[in-house]
């Protein structure tokens, strides 16, 4: 008689019929090859292969065992039944830890104990590596001899490199290695469980393709050309300089391009150059907010074709997509990714292995930063650290793209600003100063500091303009100048839903292009990456990389003839909310007198960025790296709480309420009645509501709520039941609530 398959995983068709299931060898054996093949493109191949070979030794024990044959019927009824969660990554990582010396037996561990529940903390909690270790080691000897055997037959791995302790060197190496064995997991597990889903993850056009849809783009869009003959001269030139900077080593780039220079597909050329000189494998485009990465979608999907371009952000509605999209989106396995900061760089530091499976394909690939200079300032060490471990140890070119470049570099000024040696970042643009000299195509009207002016004077300057765009630095100041504003005037501001925001700016779009009068009252979400071009454009006083954005709104294709855009600084009589933006305004404040005027100098925008990280508070203000620094004795590293620290969008004092604007209301009614077991009905609409989401206060929230405003529509989740309080023309009316409770009836 055989001896019973030894389960890794067991498939139940749409009948209920059990298919023969996957034996525990054969999905080990799999999982290493998949795992070794990934690592191996940061010289970590044998780690991949072991930690795959070792990841589900616990289901090797008689045990485990009897434990899938109990839940999937094979056992006798009268069965003891066991803990439906019996957990096996403990003892696997247990088994590592016996059979290797520490340093590599605890690199292992965390990697196995993690493979389902994420990178654990060393210590803690009884969720720790150390609990775990503790509460498994009896059980080491229940694993059958012919699974241990494989991890022992080649000589010990060695380290990839020597690693500097006092970095992220480490952590982040484990952490890639996890992500190579969470996606072979997957992978395989998929492969088994849900093949003709596994077989569609194919069909992506390669570089080398790419590059010649966008090359028969570019000839395209020299034919169809719009805007100002200098203006399209020098988006050429900027073309030119990236793909001839593209043959340079890999490794960290600037691109510094005024707005409206064409830097979002210049970059674009030069990362798809760079692929095929270098054989990278992805280009990964970064874009600092869900509310201007369609745009940029939409650009990458001109030239390359829907089912090429992988979306990948929280707004973002798969179900729009085909299957393949979907499957790319999970591991990042496609040729171009577009996602934003939050996705990208929070995934640097996650634990979860949903999150963590896409790391591995960020090595060898050229990731772009859009609008570098919104890096958040408070976590800019450990971003830097992380963009530093990618540059010099998985082969992976990075660009900071913007008009005003930070300064990320080491200097005499600030020696200790924890960035860059001198002359590792290499400028794509030949001649920066004279590319800024030439695409000059506004007028910025300085303002004194210690003169404010009022809303009903700048209300007053503002009907004078039949085209003018008026940015202010919050919500609460966008409301009170729109409110002294003739009617016909737009306001935009994140009071109102994105689904709100994006039919707004379309509409000022319009507008624009058929030259019909348009006056615009918003805060600044409208100055990273929204393409409107106004003739007058006031600004409040800000940041001098705020001040420079907004004047790229500004006679944006230059087609003002024989005169130059209007950029009016003006200085608002309400502050600018407390913290970075506030210390922004006040560095500005300070280089306004040695700007005399030009605010287009990169010297300028590099000495502005130096002294703003200098007051920063700190640039890792929640001890990220302190969380992922081995200890010495242990190699004790705190995964999971450093993953929780570095959120990037701060909502410990902010709620979101969905709002029943235009097919928001219909997808909140169906939500209601969406049971709460049913989780992928409501991750579905999730994903829908989100175009239709507000965030407030906390104390905004509250009288909402007292107020009878609000209805809990799903568990801990609310929405706005009152149409009074939404406005078409400004969205939720926060600060406006009216006084009389019989106004929120009906």
């Amino acid at each position: 008689m055989l001896a019973p398959t030894v389960i890794a995983h067991i498939a139940q068709d749409e009948q209920g019929i059990w298919a023969p299931p996957q034996s525990l060898k054969g999905h080990l054996e799999m999982v290493a090859s998949l795992s070794g093949s990934f690592a191996g493109s940061f010289s970590s191949s044998f780690w991949g292969k072991l930690a795959g070979l070792a990841h589900d030794l616990g289901k090797s024990t008689p045990e485990w065992q009897i434990y899938i044959r109990e839940k999937i019927g094979f056992e006798k009824e009268g069965e003891p039944e066991r803990d439906k969660t019996l957990d096996h990554s403990s003892l696997g990582a247990v088994a590592v830890e016996q059979l290797f010396p520490i340093h590599i037996g605890r690199i292992l561990s965390y990697i196995i104990a993690g493979h389902h529940a994420g990178l654990p903390d060393w210590e803690g909690s009884t969720a720790s590596l150390k609990y775990r270790l503790q509460q498994g080691d009896s059980k080491y000897s229940s694993i059958p001899s012919e699974y241990i055997e494989p991890l022992i037959k080649d000589p010990l791995p060695k380290l990839p490199r020597l690693f500097n302790p006092n970095t992220l060197d480490v952590s982040f190496w484990i952490r890639m290695v996890f992500s190579c064995l969470v996606d072979g997991d997957f992978l395989d597990t998929e492969q088994y469980m849900q093949k003709e889903v596994s077989n569609l993850r194919t069909g992506f056009y390669n570089i080398e393709q790419l590059l010649k849809l966008f090359d028969s783009h570019m000839i395209s869009l020299a034919t169809q050309a719009t805007a100002a003959l200098s203006v399209n001269q020098m988006r050429n030139q900027v073309l030119a300089d990236c793909r001839t900077a593209a043959q340079l080593s890999p490794g960290l780039f600037s691109l510094t391009v005024p707005t409206g220079g064409g830097k979002t597909l210049a970059s674009l050329g030069f990362a798809l150059e760079h692929a095929k000189r270098f054989n990278k494998k992805r280009i990964i485009y970064v874009i600092p907010y869900t509310s201007i990465i369609e745009q940029t979608v939409d650009v990458f999907r001109n030239v390359f074709g829907d089912d090429q371009v992988i979306e990948h952000h929280s707004n973002f509605d798969s179900d729009y997509q085909s299957q393949k999209i979907r499957l790319a989106s999970e591991n990042w396995d496609a040729p171009i990714i577009v996602t934003t900061n939050v996705q990208f760089l929070e995934s640097l530091y996650a634990s979860r292995p949903g999150r963590c499976r896409k790391l591995h394909n960020i090595a060898e690939s050229v990731v772009i930063f859009d609008e570098a200079q919104l890096l958040p300032v408070e976590f800019l060490h450990p971003i830097l650290e992380s963009i530093e471990q990618l540059a010099t140890h998985y082969r992976t070119s990075l660009v900071f793209c913007t008009a005003t470049q930070p300064s990320f570099e080491k200097s005499s000024q600030f020696p200790s600003f924890p960035g860059f040696e001198k002359g590792l970042i290499r400028e794509i643009i030949k001649d920066v100063p004279s590319l800024f000299r030439i695409l000059k195509r506004v007028n910025i009207e300085l303002c004194d500091p210690n003169t404010p002016i009022s809303w009903e004077e700048l209300a007053a300057r503002l009907v004078t303009y039949d085209k003018v765009l008026c940015i202010v630095s919050d919500r609460k100041s966008c409301r009170e100048l729109y409110a002294l504003m003739p009617p016909g005037t737009i306001h935009l501001s994140a009071l109102m839903c994105p689904q709100h925001r994006t039919e707004i700016i379309k509409q000022i779009k319009e507008s624009l292009k058929t030259n019909q009068p348009v006056r615009v009252i918003s805060t600044q979400l409208v100055e990273a990456g929204v393409d409107i071009d106004f003739p007058v454009v006031f600004r409040a006083l800000a940041g001098i990389d705020s001040i420079v954005q907004a004047a790229g709104r500004c006679n944006r294709e230059g087609k003002l003839v024989g005169q130059l855009g209007q950029v009016i600084l003006f200085t608002p009589a309400r502050k600018a909310p407390p913290g970075i933006l506030r210390k922004a305004s006040e560095i500005t404040e300070i280089l306004l007198h040695e700007a005399t005027g030009n605010f287009f100098d990169a010297d300028l925008y590099k000495k502005y960025f130096t002294v703003l990280y200098w007051k920063a508070d700190s640039l890792d203000s929640h001890h990220i790296l302190n969380l992922l620094k081995p200890d010495s004795k242990t190699m004790g590293i705190q995964f999971r709480s450093a993953a929780k620290a570095f959120t990037l969008i701060d909502d410990s004092n902010s709620e979101t309420i969905l709002i029943p604007y235009g097919a928001g209301k219909s997808l909140i009614e169906r939500l209601q009645f969406i049971d709460t077991q049913m989780e992928p009905s409501a991750r579905y609409l999730f994903r829908k509501l989100q175009r239709y989401a507000v965030s407030i206060y906390k104390n905004q929230f509250q009288a909402l709520l007292q107020r009878g405003s609000l209805k809990e529509v799903y568990p801990k989740v609310f929405a706005l039941q009152c149409d009074v309080e939404y406005s078409e023309s400004v969205g939720l009316l926060v600060d406006e609530l009216p006084s009389d409770p019989t106004a929120y009836i009906g």
